[in-house]
């Protein structure tokens, strides 16, 4: 269910696999897309499993509608939608933030003594507009001051092959993303892009890996295409 859990007391986060869960394939088992030809039964109970294991007493989860940009929202619990966005923060207890991905990195992000995480969506074009970054800085508005981020499973430098042209415009951007597949062509290592970014704004960051494509119990839309379920990270401030 999960691959990565820990508690920094009182922040608890996760990353989950695709383990655990009832979905059918080809998104078999623990799928916690927000859209896809999965059953949103199936989807459901996946989300009902996980948050009894890590989150049983938790109020409410907020999640985001992700369209790779940069907008990061403060969650509301009261809200009947889901914002659009790919980062969230709060500074309210028992809010768990959830992000989701298949090959873009999920980045979990906390103050554990000021009380303030956030949960971030770092695809190609994130990393083109450091979401990061930004998601750092509204943690910050919130009192937030000595951040560490988690960097979670994502498709890695070796794998994600990408034309000559677009490996040219996104590390004119960010140069810590160049990358070489293992096979010797052009590709991109967004989670070494992410990681410099959160240090140029002063987090300390633990990287969890690993490759998405190359690990069969993680999702993976480079692998799987439209049969790619979503993994997601997840954190809170438990009260």
């Amino acid at each position: 269910m999960f691959a990565h859990r820990l508690t920094i007391d009182p922040v608890e986060l996760a990353f989950t696999d695709r383990l655990g869960g009832v979905s059918a394939s080809p998104y078999d088992a623990l799928n916690l897309a927000r859209v896809g030809g999965d059953a949103p039964e199936a989807i459901a109970e996946n989300w009902r499993r996980v948050l009894e294991v890590l989150a049983p007493d938790a109020a409410v989860l907020c999640d985001m509608q992700q369209v790779h940009g940069n907008v990061v929202a403060v969650a509301d619990p009261a809200a009947v939608d889901a914002p659009v966005c790919d980062a969230i923060v709060t500074d309210r207890p028992d809010v768990v933030l959830a992000v989701r991905v298949a090959d873009c990195v999920p980045v979990l992000l906390a103050d554990p003594s000021a009380g303030v995480v956030g949960a971030a969506h770092a695809g190609r074009k994130g990393v083109e507009l450091d979401v990061v970054g930004a998601t750092v800085a509204r943690m910050r508005d919130l009192g937030a001051t000595t951040i560490t981020a988690w960097i979670g499973p994502h498709v890695c430098g070796g794998c994600y092959e990408v034309p000559q042209q677009m490996q040219d415009e996104v590390t004119a951007i960010e140069p810590a993303t160049l990358a070489t597949t293992t096979w010797g062509t052009p590709a991109l290592d967004l989670g070494a892009g992410v990681r410099a970014q959160l240090e140029r704004a002063g987090v300390t960051v633990e990287h969890l890996g690993p490759c998405t494509l190359e690990d069969s119990t993680l999702f993976s839309h480079r692998r799987d295409a439209d049969g790619a379920g979503r993994l997601a990270g997840l954190i809170r401030v438990r009260a």
